[in-house]
């Protein structure tokens, strides 16, 4: 499918207010391709309630609406309609970075007005927005003089779905998004789920049976359905209930340290819950209705805001046995203490000349910046202590030079991007936070990558509860004001914040490149991805490890990365992010120059995408133009299984010839064995030109697409 936007902006905004008896009882609204209808309803009892139809199927059956309180009366039940507006916009905006340069939004409005009698006409609203491609609403609580300050006990949102759908999903947990993706069928999730919670670092799953969001899922008769949330703001994340034998799933969200879900002042929302929904998988992927519900951001100058590919001290330290971010042999240190009086380890990674090779790898070729981990005090006894002084952010170990390293980069015109890993200490970060971005300021750092590996403190709180989501959009906001761009790990999976801040430019929040050295990834992974955690906002996935074989470095394991070589260039067209690593050791990438040339050469942020095919869990292939050039790249990627992926150009101008240079896995490749084998050739293509390509199992293909001139493709093949 391709995915275009309109060239002319245009916004059209009219409103419909009705007070009649019949209007009271009940309220629909179209999308405006008529595709989707929204039904609005008050059950017996003055219960809220909702139903989605897409082309006359149900994608959410009648499903009930509410909020549950602890220390006011709930908003259950007992209301009556008492005014509803109708609105429709449909506008473009241009997003700072993202995978297209105008996005547009376009949706039609039903705002509902709910009181209830019995507490003083006390009053709520939900505002519902329809687009071609899904629907958002919220709970709204106006400032009113018989609500001011409410503590949530529970929110009682349901999505009532209308069969045992296909679906791909993680176990809800309070702590963590790192787990692998379990395919089933809705009901066979109660025998799965023990199966599914694998131990990980700081993990807290939900007692109950609950998934994660963004829950991905397909019905029997060809329904794509993809729920999530939009504008996580000083709310916790929410997790989704799910009862198997009804196939009714409902919102559940993460706890504080006492229990509490969340302490609301009005005037106030929830964010958006999010159904995206289409009987095709491309315009799943093609959506920006999770980002459209998102404010625009308050930010007067945006020109700091810049994408970056990097490479970075850090594969080494999870591979090839040789590099630990620990300075010292002790494994008792405290803030303060004199680290030059520690027994060098003899392994210590980030140092100033190591640094410095990286920078010359950097420079080299073409690279914005080099990320340095384990450069700072800390790290000898850093995680799983639950100690809250681990790191101050601003003193280096006795062999790593920041100035020495700043001024080496700055020559060669590479940016360092800083490293804030907190242990999970974000009452320490917080403390710390100005003379940490100060610090970089005076040392011209302008990227920091941070992280949150380990139980949060405060004690008792989770990385996805009220307090940590305020916590990660704080940091964002004081970053802002220093000109520093955010790349979070570790953090609450993304709703489509990078609009509202645009500098917080990518987050992992997933399980992403590093466990293929943990255990491994499944072929299918990534294309799973895509239609989950993406959907939320861009992912610093990591890839580009040419290495997938990793008893090559002869430490003792025969674990490997589930991907062939070619899958790994794919990526940077597949899994989307404004900052994107270059994560191998450079003498790998030394080994394979000719395949090299892709991540040279690819861009990382566009003026359009074109969704071209998707499955979940099975495959995907997406080209997309690079901003502001005529250039035009393409990744395609496959599960366990080979494949043929059918490639269209129509996108590309017409009457024009260009140079298509096609990175492919050999006929003998695959994740497991030969990984490394692939073949490299250039083709002359056209806007009417259809390629026929084969990917390998767990592999994947790559194109770079240029205008050539007449000398250069004279001895090329046409198609």
């Amino acid at each position: 499918m391709n995915f275009r936007l309109p060239k002319i902006r245009f916004h059209v905004l009219f409103l419909f207010v009705c007070a009649s008896p019949l209007c009271m009882l009940a309220q629909e609204i179209n999308s405006p391709n008529k595709n989707l209808v929204l039904k609005f309803e008050l059950r017996e009892n003055g219960v809220p309630s909702y139903q989605l139809i897409y082309k006359g199927k149900p994608v959410i059956k009648s499903s009930t609406l509410g909020l549950e309180t602890k220390d006011v009366a709930s908003f259950i039940d007992g209301f009556s309609i008492t005014n509803t507006t109708q609105a429709a916009v449909d506008v473009n905006w241009d997003p700072v970075m993202g995978e297209q340069k105008t996005i547009r939004n376009n949706y039609n409005e039903l705002l509902v007005t709910l009181a209830q009698v019995k507490n003083n006409n006390r009053y709520i609203r939900i505002r519902f927005r329809l687009f071609n491609d899904g629907l958002g609403f919220r709970y709204e609580f106006p400032k009113q003089n018989d609500l001011n300050y409410f503590v949530i006990k529970e929110e009682h949102t349901e999505f009532q779905l209308a069969g045992d759908h296909k679906i791909f999903w993680i176990p809800g947990d309070y702590d963590t998004n790192e787990y692998a993706y379990t395919t089933s069928n809705i009901s066979e999730i109660p025998s799965l789920m023990k199966k599914a919670t694998i131990e990980i670092n700081s993990q807290f799953p939900i007692k109950n049976l609950a998934v994660q969001t963004p829950s991905m899922m397909k019905s029997s008769d060809g329904l794509y359905i993809n729920i999530h949330e939009a504008a996580l703001i000083n709310y916790p994340a929410m997790s989704l209930n799910v009862d198997a034998s009804t196939f009714k799933m409902s919102s559940h969200l993460t706890p504080d340290a006492v229990g509490n879900k969340g302490y609301m002042q009005t005037d106030a929302q929830t964010p958006w819950r999010t159904i995206v929904v289409s009987d095709k998988a491309t315009d799943i992927l093609a959506s920006k209705l999770i980002l459209n519900l998102n404010e625009p951001t308050s930010y007067k100058d945006v020109s700091w805001i810049k994408p970056v590919k990097y490479i970075g001290i850090w594969w080494e330290y999870f591979v090839a046995g040789k590099s630990t971010w620990a300075y010292g042999k002790e494994t008792n240190v405290k803030l303060g203490q004199d680290f030059t009086k520690l027994t060098p380890n003899g392994k210590h990674g980030a140092t100033t000349e190591h640094a410095k090779e990286y920078i010359d790898f950097a420079a080299k070729n073409g690279f914005d910046a080099i990320l340095i981990e384990g450069w700072n005090i800390g790290w000898e006894d850093w995680v799983n202590n639950w100690k809250e002084e681990v790191f101050d952010f601003t003193t280096a170990y006795p062999d790593f030079n920041v100035k020495a390293v700043h001024d080496y980069a700055a020559a060669k015109g590479i940016k360092i991007i800083m490293h804030h890993e907190t242990s999970g200490a974000a009452t320490n970060y917080e403390r710390r936070l100005d003379r940490a971005f100060e610090f970089m300021n005076a040392n011209g750092y302008d990227a920091v990558k941070t992280g949150y590996v380990g139980k949060i403190i405060p004690r008792g709180e989770h990385h996805d509860g009220q307090w940590m989501v305020n916590h990660y959009i704080h940091v964002a906001e004081r970053a802002a004001d220093y000109k520093i761009m955010i790349d979070s790990h570790e953090a609450v999976r993304p709703t489509g914040l990078n609009r509202t801040y645009p500098n917080w430019v990518a987050q992992e929040s997933a399980r992403g490149t590093e466990f293929e050295a943990m255990g491994g990834l499944a072929p299918e992974h990534t294309t799973i991805l895509p239609f989950t955690r993406l959907m939320g906002g861009p992912m610093d996935y990591t890839p580009g490890i040419f290495q997938t074989d990793l008893t090559y470095y002869k430490t003792g394991g025969n674990q490997r990365v589930n991907t062939t070589l070619v899958k790994q260039l794919a990526y940077y067209v597949t899994m989307y992010s404004p900052i994107q690593m270059a994560a191998d050791l450079p003498e790998n990438y030394n080994r394979f120059p000719d395949a090299f040339q892709f991540i040279k050469d690819v861009a990382i942020d566009w003026d359009n995408s074109y969704i071209l095919e998707a499955e979940p869990g099975d495959y995907i292939t997406i080209a997309r133009k690079a901003k502001g050039k005529n250039e035009w790249f393409v990744g395609g990627i496959t599960d366990e299984n080979s494949r043929t992926a059918t490639i269209a150009f129509d996108y590309l101008p017409k009457g024009k010839n260009y140079i298509a240079t096609v990175y492919s896995d050999a006929k003998d490749a695959s994740w497991n064995k030969k990984p490394q084998n692939y073949t490299i050739q250039k083709i002359i293509i056209t806007s009417k030109s259809v390629l026929k390509q084969y990917i390998a199992p767990g592999g994947g293909t790559a194109i770079s697409i240029k205008e050539g001139n007449t000398s250069e493709m004279k001895s090329l093949k046409k198609i």
